[in-house]
Order: structure tokens, then C-alpha cells, then sequence
């Protein structure tokens, strides 16, 4: 394709997808990394060019008011991923520059939404303490707002921002990756929720025209899209947003750029499995190869610049956790920053249930508002120390503490299983 663009002129659309038809029927997308799939789009060094995303069940979750589509999402499909795009020029050892320019949804499926998984199906940071059943809340866009019928009396403008994005791995970092994962699921058997997700041909999708041979060897060596890894993926940083600049490690010829799960907006943490508001929508990039860019910025994983674009919210109410489970059994961990972060988001939720909100509804407000987290302190034992900032300024009234104690409304109930069941609440 040719760099030259007549000012003014549309972006192209190079990857287009339907979000109302499912992710395993349409061309262009894939859910595994494979250093053999092969491109399904070339793009010239600082051309500027629009994909289209799924949002990451592939069609499977639902403007509903119950969460029975989340109880039952099937976990092998996950994350329908848009590519993979071809750079022109990028050669192993090299840098891919991508600039993110816009994140938007489609403009006729104004919605997304948040999730809480099953105990017993992809279960999330707080699965074990809530013993989790499927909750979900369905959000309305409106411009750069976000407002959910499902957690009443809030409102917020969003961050929005690939939650994966990243190249093809090599055959041999494909390998290592593989390998340690599985020793890590072979240390812990039978764990659940499961501690790595190992390759599964079930479920896995390339939506090309390839020989059998190659499809089976894809399906079968393909890496899980779950979590981030060396070469970017799921990693669901929440500034990441238009006007950012990623710094990728290039491990195959062309790079092979791929982009999925895209989020309207999300807390730090990402504190549920499917916390982000997860949204189908389209992307606009730019990209540029820095020859030898590995060696020149010891990239070992990616470097991130974030956006200069983001919502104003300074006025917060701070939580504090510790690494102590002083929600639980009052277990002392040593400097766990794990710990503390799931003790200050617990501590959030207790103050939000004073105000009126279930557990459900403090849970996926948490995950899909603009919260800051922030490590404290790592440095006095035994207690490591993160923050969770509240921003005060999405309530339709004061949250602030009073003297006279806070003020119990009546906000209803996040979207739960139609068989009424819920998981169990600590607090």
C-alpha cells in the first residue's frame, strides 16, 4: 500500500469486522499466538490505517439484564484478536513503534460491558474470597461518558484503550513460553481457577485459508491469549489510550502486529477477570520500525509513553491495603503488594456497600471506573502498602465521610444469574 494519503482523506479500513455476527465466522481474526499465521494485512512504515475489533468473547456476552451468557462463556475462544498486520522493513531484533491515534466503539453498538466470572470458570482476582457466581453490568456510551443502568448514580469518562496488543513471538520464545507455563500448571494440579492455560486446539480460530498441516500445528502449539508476555498481549494497562506510544520487540519477519480487546475504560488492576468495560470498536495506528531497536533500548518487554489525554479527576478518596488478610482469617504475608492491593480494593468495597451498592455492583464499578492504584511502599517489612484512589467526582452526589456517618441509599442489583445465585460476600 502506498504511504501517500490526499490531506483529509480517510484513514483505510484494513481489517473489517461484523460485532454482531460471531468472532469464528468472520476472516481476519485469530484467538492464539503462532509465529507461523500469517499476515492478513501489509502496511507501509508511517501509514496511518484503522482496524476493526471483536470485543473479546467473540460475541458471546449480550445486552441482557441477567449474567447467564457470563456463567457460560467458553474460555477457549477468548481473545478474538484483529491480524496479524505486517510492517514493511521490521526484521527480527528491530523495534516496532505504534502509535495509537484513536480508540473508538462502533457507532451502532453503543454499549459494553463488565464482568464477574465463575469460581469454577476463568474466576478473577477475588474468586476464592467471593467464591464468585457470573455477575455482569451492560454500560451506555454517550460521547466519552460511560453510565450503566446496572450501578446507578455514577458516571464517567473513559480511557479507552486496547486491552492486548502485541507481535508474534518466534518459534523458539513460542517454545519457552510453553514450556515455563506448563511447569507452573504441573506444580499446582488440579488448582482452580487455573494457575496458566496451557495450548488447547478446542476452540482455537485463524480466520484464513490454510493447509490442514499448518492449521493442526497452530491449534495445537499455539500460545493461550490470557496473559501478557515478553512480546506485549493481555496486559490491559488502562493509559494506553489515544495519543500513546508503544515500543514492541520484533521477533519475526514483519513483526505481525495483532489487536484485540479493546476497553471504553478500566481501572488500575483490572480487578475482576472481565473488569474492563469490553467493547467492540475500531483502532487507528500508525507505525514505524527503529532498526536494532531491542539492543538500542534493552527491550525485554515493551516500553509504553502514555497519553497525554486523560479525565481530570483529581479529588479522590484513598483506601490503604496491607499485605494482612484482614478481610479473611488475618494471615500475615510478607511484602505480598498482591495482597495489599486486594486488601484496599476490599476496603473500597466495604465503604461503597455503606453507601448503598451490593457487593456485585462495588466489584464491577471498581474494575471499569478510571480508579488509580499505587504501590505505596515495598521497603518496611512485613507489610508491603498500595493505594486505591476513588474519584469522587462520577457519584451524582457527595461520598466524602461525615461526621454523622454516610448516607444508605437503594441501588438495586448488578445484572446476576437468572437462578438468583450469588457468591459469598467477606464483608
Amino acid at each position: 500500500m502506498s504511504t501517500s494519503q490526499a490531506y483529509g482523506a480517510p484513514h483505510p479500513t484494513l481489517i473489517k469486522v461484523n460485532p454482531f455476527e460471531p468472532a469464528e465466522k468472520q476472516a481476519g481474526l485469530m484467538n492464539r499466538w503462532h509465529p507461523d499465521i500469517p499476515p492478513v494485512v501489509t502496511v507501509q512504515p508511517g501509514e496511518v490505517f484503522k482496524i476493526e475489533c471483536h470485543e473479546w468473547t467473540g460475541g458471546q456476552v449480550h445486552n441482557t439484564d441477567n449474567a447467564d451468557d457470563i456463567a457460560e462463556v467458553d474460555l477457549t475462544k477468548i481473545h478474538n484478536l484483529s491480524g496479524p498486520i505486517r510492517v514493511e522493513t521490521a526484521q527480527p531484533g528491530d523495534a516496532l513503534l505504534v502509535e495509537i491515534l484513536d480508540v473508538t466503539p462502533f457507532p451502532e453498538m453503543p454499549w459494553g460491558y463488565s464482568g464477574v466470572f465463575e469460581l469454577n470458570n476463568g474466576g478473577g482476582l477475588f474468586s476464592k474470597e467471593f467464591e464468585t457466581r457470573a455477575a455482569k453490568a451492560i454500560w451506555d456510551f454517550e460521547g466519552v461518558y460511560a453510565s450503566s443502568r446496572h450501578i446507578p448514580g455514577v458516571r464517567f469518562a473513559g480511557i479507552s484503550h486496547p486491552g492486548l496488543i502485541g507481535t508474534a513471538p518466534s518459534a523458539e520464545l513460542l517454545a519457552t513460553w510453553n514450556e515455563r507455563e506448563q511447569k507452573v500448571i504441573d506444580a499446582h494440579p488440579g488448582c482452580v481457577p487455573a494457575v496458566a492455560l496451557p495450548p488447547e486446539s478446542v476452540g482455537a480460530y485463524v480466520g484464513q485459508d490454510l493447509p490442514d498441516e499448518l492449521r493442526q500445528k497452530i491449534y495445537a502449539e499455539g500460545a493461550r491469549t490470557i496473559p501478557g508476555r515478553e512480546h506485549g498481549g493481555n496486559c490491559d494497562i488502562k493509559n494506553l489510550s489515544k495519543g500513546s506510544k508503544c515500543y514492541f520487540p520484533v521477533f519475526v519477519e514483519g513483526a505481525n502486529l495483532s489487536v484485540g480487546d479493546l476497553h471504553f475504560s478500566q481501572g488500575d488492576g483490572e480487578l475482576s477477570f472481565c473488569g474492563a468495560i469490553e467493547m467492540a470498536g475500531i483502532i487507528t495506528f500508525k507505525c514505524s520500525v527503529i532498526k536494532d531497536g531491542i539492543e538500542k533500548f534493552a527491550l525485554k518487554q515493551p516500553i509504553f509513553i502514555p497519553s497525554p489525554v486523560d479525565p481530570l479527576y483529581a479529588n479522590q478518596i484513598v483506601f490503604e491495603g496491607i499485605s494482612v488478610d484482614l478481610h479473611g482469617d488475618g494471615t500475615q504475608h510478607s511484602m505480598d503488594a498482591t495482597v495489599a492491593y486486594k486488601q484496599a480494593a476490599l476496603n473500597c468495597m466495604a465503604y461503597l456497600k455503606k453507601l448503598g451498592y451490593t457487593r456485585e455492583q462495588a466489584h464491577l464499578l471498581l474494575t471499569a471506573a478510571p480508579i488509580e492504584a499505587h504501590v505505596a511502599a515495598l521497603v518496611d517489612v512485613p507489610n508491603a502498602c498500595v493505594t486505591i484512589g476513588l474519584p469522587t467526582a462520577i457519584f451524582d452526589r457527595s461520598i466524602l465521610p461525615t461526621p454523622e456517618g454516610l448516607e444508605k441509599r437503594e441501588y438495586g442489583q448488578a445484572a446476576i444469574r437468572s437462578d438468583g445465585l450469588r457468591g459469598k460476600d467477606p464483608n
